[in-house]
C-alpha cells in the first residue's frame, strides 16, 4: 500500500469496508475474504500469494500454477514470427526484457518502433543486456563453444538500441547475473526461453505464460527479473 501510494481509508472505500477492519487486516495479520483479497490484489498490482502466502491451500495454488500455462513450445523457433511483437502491442502498463543479448529481436525493424510508440504512451520499457566484459558472458560462449561470439552478439545488439537511450520510458541496464532464463514480460504475460547447458536459445524451450490470480508460477520469474534489474547498471546514452 505504501508502495502503491493507497492509503487505509482509500483502499476501505475501494472495498466497501470499514477503515478499521482494513486496520486489523494489517495490524493483527487477519487475512479478508477471497473477494477482497482478489480486489486489493488488482489494485496493489501484486500478486495474490506473495500479500497471503498462506491465503491458499497447496492444492488450489496447483491448480491455479497450471492455468498460467497458454502454452510450451519445444524450441524458440517454433513461437510463431508475429508473437512476440502482438506480446508487446499488448502491453498497457510494463514491457520487460531480460537476456544476454536477444538479437533476434533487437534485429527487427519494428521493434524498436514498437517501444517508442508505447513509451509515448506511458508504458515502461525496461531492456536488461548482459555486460559484455563479465565472466557470465565469456562462460556462456565457452559452453556453446563460440568463445568471445556471445560478447560479439551483446555489444552489436547495443549498436542497435543506441537510438533509443535517450527515449524517455525506455530503460537500458547491462546485468551480470547467471542468466537461467531469457525473459520477455508484456504486463501480466510472459514468454520464457529457458536455458539449457550448451544449448543455443533458439533450440531451447518457451513457455508462453499469463498470470493468474492466486498463482506463484509467474511471479516466481517475476521477483527473479526485478532482482537482476536492482543489482544491474544503466547504460549511459
Amino acid at each position: 500500500m505504501l508502495t502503491q501510494g493507497v492509503a487505509v481509508d482509500a483502499l476501505a472505500e475501494h472495498l466497501g469496508v470499514d477503515p478499521k477492519t482494513v486496520e486489523r487486516w494489517i495490524t493483527k495479520g487477519r487475512a479478508p475474504y477471497r473477494r477482497h483479497r482478489l480486489a486489493i490484489s488488482a489494485l496493489l498490482r501484486e500478486d495474490e500469494g506473495y500479500l497471503w502466502p498462506d491465503g491458499l491451500p497447496d492444492g488450489q495454488r496447483k491448480d491455479a500454477a497450471d492455468a498460467e500455462v497458454l502454452k510450451v513450445y519445444p524450441h524458440r523457433s517454433y513461437v510463431p514470427a508475429d508473437l512476440w511483437l502482438q506480446l508487446f502491442g499488448r502491453a498497457e502498463r510494463e514491457i520487460g526484457v531480460l537476456v544476454h543479448a536477444g538479437v533476434f529481436l533487437a534485429e527487427n525493424p519494428r521493434w524498436p518502433q514498437l517501444l517508442k510508440l508505447k513509451a509515448a504512451a506511458g508504458v515502461r520499457a525496461r531492456i536488461l543486456l548482459g555486460d559484455p566484459e563479465s565472466p557470465e558472458i565469456r562462460r556462456r560462449g565457452d559452453e556453446e563453444e563460440i568463445g568471445e561470439g556471445v560478447a560479439y552478439k551483446v555489444r552489436e545488439v547495443m549498436k542497435l538500441y543506441r537510438p533509443l537511450y535517450s527515449v524517455s520510458g525506455i530503460e537500458f541496464r547491462l546485468h551480470r547475473s547467471t542468466l537461467h532464463n531469457s525473459l520477455y514480460r508484456s504486463d501480466d504475460e510472459w514468454l520464457v526461453n529457458t536455458q539449457v547447458y550448451g544449448v543455443s536459445a533458439p533450440l531451447t524451450p518457451i513457455l508462453h505464460l499469463r498470470k493468474v490470480a492466486g498463482a506463484e508460477l509467474v511471479s516466481t520469474y517475476q521477483q527473479s527479473f526485478e532482482k537482476v534489474w536492482s543489482e544491474a547498471v544503466p547504460i549511459e546514452g
